[in-house]
C-alpha cells in the first residue's frame, strides 16, 4: 500500500498515525494503525459501519487516547504538545454540535475568540462563509430552532473560522441539500489547493471518488487499502468504480459451513 503521494514528490506531513491501537472493553476498534497524510491533500477514509473511523478520527482531535501508538499533528505530538498541535486542528462530528441557548453567530463567535482570531479576520472569514453556506436567514437565530442541516452549516463554519491546518470531518454531507453539499466540497478542495488537509469520512463513496487525492480503507480496525483510485484499482484486482472496488476490499469470507439456502 502507498503511503506517498501520487507523484512521490516530498511534501509536509500534516498527521501522522503510527501504530495506534485502540480498545473499548473486549471490543478492538483500531489494530496497530499507521498512516501519514499530507499538507494539499483531501484523504478519505472509508470503511464498514464499525470498522473504526470514528474512533481513528477522534484519536486524531486528541478526543481519545489510544491504547497504544503515536499521533502528531504537523510535527506536534497529541500528547507532549496537545495543546499547541490542537490549535492546528478543527473537528466536525458526524452529529453537529452547538450550544443551543446561543445563536448560530454568538456560537461561532465563541469558537474564533478561543482560538483567538483577530476580530476583523473573523467578521470578514464570517461573512463569506455564511454568504456561502448560505445561513444569513437563520445565524441570529437560537440553535434550539435550527434543523440537523443547519447545524452542520454553523458547526462547519466554526471549524473553518480560525483557518485549520488540518480539518477532520466525519459524514460532512448528511443532512446538507445538493446545493450546500456542491459548496462545501468546493471548499474542501479550496482548502486542500492551499496547502491544508482535509481529514474525511465518509460512507458516500461518489463525493469520495470524485474528491479525494487519496483513499484509506478501514475493516475490522485494520488498514486494508491506501493510495489513488487507481491504486485502489490495483490492490483490488479490478478496473470499475470506487463503489465495486470497496465492496471487493471489504468482503467477508464466505462460510463454507453454512447450510446452502
Amino acid at each position: 500500500m502507498s503511503d506517498q503521494p501520487a507523484d512521490h514528490t516530498p511534501r509536509e506531513v500534516a498527521v501522522r498515525i503510527e501504530n495506534v491501537s485502540k480498545s473499548f472493553g473486549d471490543k478492538v476498534a483500531v489494530r496497530d494503525l499507521s498512516l501519514t497524510l499530507y499538507a494539499g491533500e483531501v484523504f478519505a477514509f472509508l470503511g464498514p459501519n464499525g470498522a473504526g473511523k470514528t474512533t481513528t478520527l477522534k484519536a486524531t482531535t486528541g478526543l481519545l487516547r489510544p491504547d497504544s501508538g503515536t499521533i502528531s499533528i504537523c510535527g506536534l505530538s497529541l500528547i507532549r504538545e496537545d495543546r499547541a498541535a490542537k490549535r492546528l486542528l478543527a473537528y466536525v462530528p458526524d452529529q453537529p454540535f452547538v450550544y443551543e441557548k446561543l445563536t448560530g453567530r454568538e456560537f461561532i463567535r465563541f469558537t474564533h475568540e478561543m482560538y483567538g482570531v483577530a476580530e476583523d479576520a473573523a467578521r470578514r472569514q464570517l461573512a463569506e462563509l455564511s454568504r456561502r453556506l448560505d445561513m444569513n436567514g437563520f445565524l441570529d437565530e437560537l440553535c434550539e430552532t435550527y434543523s440537523h442541516g443547519m447545524k452542520q452549516k454553523v458547526a462547519l463554519a466554526a471549524a473553518l473560522v480560525h483557518a485549520p491546518r488540518v480539518l477532520v470531518v466525519d459524514e460532512p454531507m448528511v443532512g446538507l441539500d445538493p446545493r450546500t453539499a456542491r459548496v462545501t466540497r468546493d471548499i474542501f478542495r479550496e482548502l486542500a489547493d492551499a496547502g491544508a488537509t482535509v481529514f474525511m469520512s465518509t460512507h458516500t463513496l461518489d463525493v469520495a471518488e470524485q474528491l479525494a487525492d487519496r483513499i484509506g480503507i478501514i475493516h475490522h480496525g485494520r488498514l486494508v487499502a491506501l493510495g489513488t483510485l487507481s491504486d485502489l484499482r490495483g490492490q483490488a484486482q479490478m478496473d470499475g468504480r470506487l463503489e465495486d472496488i470497496f465492496l471487493r476490499l471489504t468482503e467477508e469470507p464466505r462460510d463454507e459451513t453454512a447450510p446452502a439456502l
